[in-house]
């Protein structure tokens, strides 16, 4: 017989608040498919575009991409996954070990909310395919506020359908992004190469001047700022900061077999992050010429392969909302371990659905991932530098817990004063957000061990 939604929902287990047994372990096709279908996202259909809209020349975004995206993959399979196929315990288990109950949710509370809003940003970029057949005015990637009723019912239905997934756990989130992943590379690439014609490609060696001359000119739209191949080399890199570097996705690879499952990432940065982003960067240069309107991931797809492009659209967000809010429900649920994983991640899902309503998550994304990605990596740093250097430089690892105390002094003042100098950086040196990333986390890590042997010490003497 089969079970019921309730049923299932009881069923759910994700060791919020212990190691993963090995019965629970995944294979490799798991991470594949769910970094493939992850990274094939409704976001690259706006960091594409926006690469164009900067004035990115076409030799600056393939070094910088194929540069950036190997320092990603690299990062998730260094830094990250050995972290996280040894403890096998969530992030925000981990970091209450390590910085106390207390300021574990503060920043469960900062990480639950910033992935609210990533995963937003998903659903408005899926809703502006889902309203193509009802004729609801979309609203322009520079409106701030919701443009009409219209537009904020479609976002509710998808937001409803995201999250629904989401609360039924990893599994059946890893299991749709396999379904959804071959098929939405497959319609980025057709869509792509449908409207190479209309920009003058009639063969392949007419891409490479084409490209030059009318995609990626290295000329900026007028009122943007000119990027070269070092923003889009650390964008790359550091756009998802949050998850390698700052070990948001030790909560995904604690269900690894091996720490080699790191490489994974690869699916989704040399797909989603390569292709994709290239794909959607033709598919703008398109609408450019058209100036038909303002740009919208859905109809400028719909127009490139039809109904397919037009959910290639939709089923792109879903796959990067889907583990975006699992991840939330994950942060948000340390915070209040008595409640059942699947309450707190349908009330987020709520916030996240109404946050979608608002165009201006999407207009500004690029700065909003590299903002996300800072404000959490100081954690990821801590983590790193308590996992491997704690014993060695003669401090007490996972501190709180053995100390007994609800407040890491010795983190909170890392977090803190990271951002504070990544802060003064873009201020008075006028570094700008996209490279703050790098410095940040050497200062992090150095900060946590001189603090940690400070406090301690303090602590022994009293």
């Amino acid at each position: 017989m089969a079970k019921t939604l309730k049923q299932q929902l009881a069923e759910v287990n994700e060791y919020e608040r212990e190691p993963v047994p090995s019965h629970a372990l995944k294979s490799s096709r798991s991470f594949i498919g769910m970094y493939a279908g992850e990274h094939t996202a409704g976001t690259e259909y706006v960091i594409g575009p926006l690469f164009v809209a900067h004035g990115v020349s076409a030799a600056d975004l393939v070094g910088g991409l194929v540069v950036g995206n190997l320092l990603a993959v690299l990062s998730w399979a260094f830094l990250c996954a050995p972290i996280a196929v040894k403890v096998r315990l969530t992030l925000y288990y981990q970091l209450e070990k390590i910085c106390g109950l207390n300021l574990t949710r503060i920043y469960n509370l900062v990480n639950g909310l910033m992935f609210c809003f990533l995963a937003g940003s998903m659903i408005a970029v899926s809703a502006t395919a889902i309203g193509i057949p009802f004729d609801i005015p979309m609203p322009k990637l520079t409106d701030m506020y919701p443009t009409s009723v219209g537009w904020i019912l479609t976002v509710f239905a998808v937001g409803a359908v995201i999250t629904l997934v989401a609360i039924l756990g990893y599994e059946r989130v890893a299991r749709f992004a396999n379904i959804a992943a071959p098929w939405m590379i497959g319609v980025f690439l057709a869509s792509a190469l449908s409207v190479l014609p209309e920009l003058g490609v009639n063969s392949f060696g007419d891409f490479w001047r084409i490209a030059n001359e009318i995609i990626w000119t290295g000329i900026p739209l007028e009122g943007q700022d000119k990027f070269s191949f070092w923003h889009v080399m650390f964008f790359a890199w550091f756009c998802n900061m949050a998850m390698h570097i700052g070990m948001a996705d030790m909560s995904i690879l604690r269900y690894a077999k091996k720490w080699t499952y790191g490489f994974t990432s690869a699916a989704g940065m040399f797909v989603g992050h390569f292709l994709a982003w290239m794909a959607s960067g033709i598919l703008y240069a398109v609408y450019l010429q058209l100036n038909t309107g303002e740009f919208a991931p859905g109809p400028i797809s719909f127009y490139a392969a039809g109904v397919a492009g037009a959910a290639c659209v939709v089923i792109a967000g879903w796959t990067t909302a889907n583990p975006t809010i699992y991840r939330a429900g994950l942060a948000i649920q340390a915070m209040m371990p008595k409640t059942t994983t699947w309450k707190v991640t349908m009330a987020v899902g709520f916030v996240t659905t109404i946050a979608a309503c608002f165009p201006a998550l999407v207009m500004r994304l690029l700065d909003f991932v590299a903002l996300y990605g800072l404000i959490l990596m100081p954690m990821g740093a801590i983590i790193f530098a308590d996992y491997y250097l704690s014993r060695r430089m003669g401090f007490t690892p996972e501190y709180a817990e053995r100390a007994g105390t609800g407040f890491n002094v010795a983190a909170a003042l890392t977090w803190i004063l990271t951002l504070v100098f990544c802060l003064g950086l873009n201020l008075l040196a006028r570094i700008e957000i996209f490279f703050l990333g790098l410095p940040g986390w050497f200062v992090a890590t150095v900060l946590f061990v001189l603090l940690s042997k400070v406090f301690q010490r303090k602590k022994l003497t009293n």
